[in-house]
C-alpha cells in the first residue's frame, strides 16, 4: 500500500507508480486510433455522424454501473482491512490475557511464538503462498514444514496455538474455565481468516462483470460518432479523456476487489504482521530465543508430513 498525504494536492499529480495508467493505457490508445480513423473518414469520405442523445442516456446508465461497480469492491477492500484489524486486536488479547494468567515464560514464549507466526500463515492461505516470518525459524524445523504442507495454514498455526493453552491446563497452570476464555480469541482468529477466505474465493458476479465491459467498450466505439461534427479532429482527445475517466474508474475496481494480492494498492498484510510481532514481543519477550515446540497430538491428528490436501470451501 502506497502512504501519502491527503493534504498535497499537486504533489501526487505525475506520479506514475499506484496509478493505472500503465494498466488501461493499451486500451486508451486502441480507442484513440479507432476516433482518429472514424474522424478521417467523416472528414473526407462521407459524414457519418449521429445524434448525441442516445450516448447522453448509456452515459447516464453506465456511470450508475460504473459506481456500482467502485462502491461493492472498496466494500471488499475496507472488509478485508477491518478484518485484519480483529486479527491484530485478538492477538494482542489473546497473549495479554495469557500473560496474565499462565505462570510458565517457556508455555508463553511458544504461544507468543505461534502467535507471530499466525498473521503470516493467514497471508499465506489468502495469497497461496509464501513464507512464515521470523518467528518460524525459532520454532522446531519439523513443526513449520508440517504447518508449510498443511492444506491451510493458518488452521495449522491455531491448533498449536490451542494446544499450547491445553498443555497450560494439564499441567495444572490454569483452570478449564480460563482455558476457555483466551481460547475464545482462538476461535476469533479463525473466524476472521473465514471472513477473508469468503472475500477472496467470492469475486464479483462473472455476468456484471461482462455486461459492465461490454457497454463501457460499445459507448466509447460509438462515441466518436457522436462529437465528430462538432469537435473535428478534437474529437480523438475528447474520445482519450473520456475513456481514460471510464477506463480509470473501472479499473480502480479491479485493482481493489481483492485486497490481499500484493499489488501497490492492496493491504500491507507483510508490514500488518510484522507490527503484530513487534507489539507481542512486547508483552513476551520471543524475538531471539530459542523455542521448544512438541509435536501435536491429538485424536485423528497425523504427524507425519504428507502432500498439501485442497483448501477447505469458504465459510
Amino acid at each position: 500500500m502506497i502512504k501519502y498525504d491527503p493534504h498535497h494536492w499537486w504533489r501526487h499529480l505525475l506520479n506514475l507508480r499506484g496509478g493505472l495508467l500503465q494498466e488501461i493505457v493499451g486500451r486508451i490508445g486502441v480507442f484513440a486510433l479507432w476516433s482518429a480513423a472514424v474522424t478521417w473518414y467523416h472528414l473526407n469520405v462521407h459524414k457519418i455522424d449521429v445524434p448525441a442523445t442516445g450516448h447522453t442516456l448509456v452515459g447516464t446508465a453506465l456511470s450508475l454501473l460504473l459506481v456500482f461497480r467502485t462502491n461493492s469492491s472498496y466494500d471488499r477492500f475496507w472488509e478485508g482491512r477491518k478484518l485484519w484489524g480483529g486479527v491484530v486486536n485478538e492477538t494482542r488479547n489473546l497473549l495479554r490475557a495469557a500473560a496474565m494468567n499462565i505462570p510458565s515464560l517457556e508455555l508463553l514464549r511458544r504461544l507468543a511464538a505461534w502467535t507471530a507466526v499466525y498473521p503470516y500463515a493467514l497471508t499465506r492461505v489468502l495469497r497461496g503462498g509464501g513464507e512464515l516470518g521470523p518467528a518460524a525459524s525459532l520454532l522446531p524445523p519439523a513443526e513449520i514444514e508440517r504447518v508449510m504442507a498443511a492444506g491451510n495454514a493458518g488452521v495449522a498455526v491455531t491448533l498449536r496455538m490451542s494446544a499450547v493453552l491445553a498443555e497450560a491446563k494439564q499441567r495444572g497452570l490454569i483452570s478449564d474455565i480460563i482455558q476457555m476464555e483466551i481460547d475464545r480469541n482462538v476461535q476469533m482468529l479463525v473466524g476472521y481468516q473465514g471472513g477473508c477466505e469468503r472475500i477472496v474465493r467470492t469475486p464479483m458476479p462473472f455476468a456484471y462483470m461482462l455486461h459492465l465491459r461490454r457497454t463501457l467498450i460499445l459507448f466509447i466505439l460509438g462515441l466518436p460518432f457522436a462529437l465528430v461534427e462538432s469537435f473535428g479532429w478534437s474529437t480523438v482527445v475528447v474520445v482519450v479523456i473520456i475513456a481514460y475517466t471510464f477506463l480509470g474508474i473501472e479499473e480502480i475496481g479491479v485493482e481493489i476487489e481483492d485486497p490481499f494480492g500484493t499489488e501497490e494498492n492492496d493491504l500491507p498484510l507483510e508490514e500488518i504482521s510484522a507490527g503484530i510481532g513487534r507489539t507481542l514481543n512486547e508483552v513476551v519477550p520471543w524475538m531471539n530465543q530459542s523455542i521448544e515446540s512438541p509435536g501435536l497430538s491429538y485424536p485423528g491428528a497425523s504427524l507425519t508430513k504428507g502432500p498439501s490436501k485442497p483448501e477447505e470451501p469458504p465459510a
